[in-house]
């Protein structure tokens, strides 16, 4: 696993809840909620990269 990968999760992570509490301190609940879902949309698809290479990888090793 590359700790690059973490680093980005972490990041987007950081990102998203800075903008959420902005929105909804300003009274934006739905833009919020929108930008968390979106945010959780990205980690997803990267971690479900990450779980097709490795599907990948082991499929390699054994051959099949």
């Amino acid at each position: 696993m590359n700790v690059d990968l973490i680093f980005k999760i972490a990041a987007i992570g950081i990102l998203i809840s800075v903008l959420n509490q902005v929105l909804t301190r300003s009274g934006r609940e739905e833009q919020a909620t929108m930008t968390t879902l979106a945010g959780l949309v990205v980690v997803l698809m990267m971690v479900v990269q990450q779980i097709s290479e490795l599907f990948e990888l082991v499929k390699d090793l054994f051959g099949l």
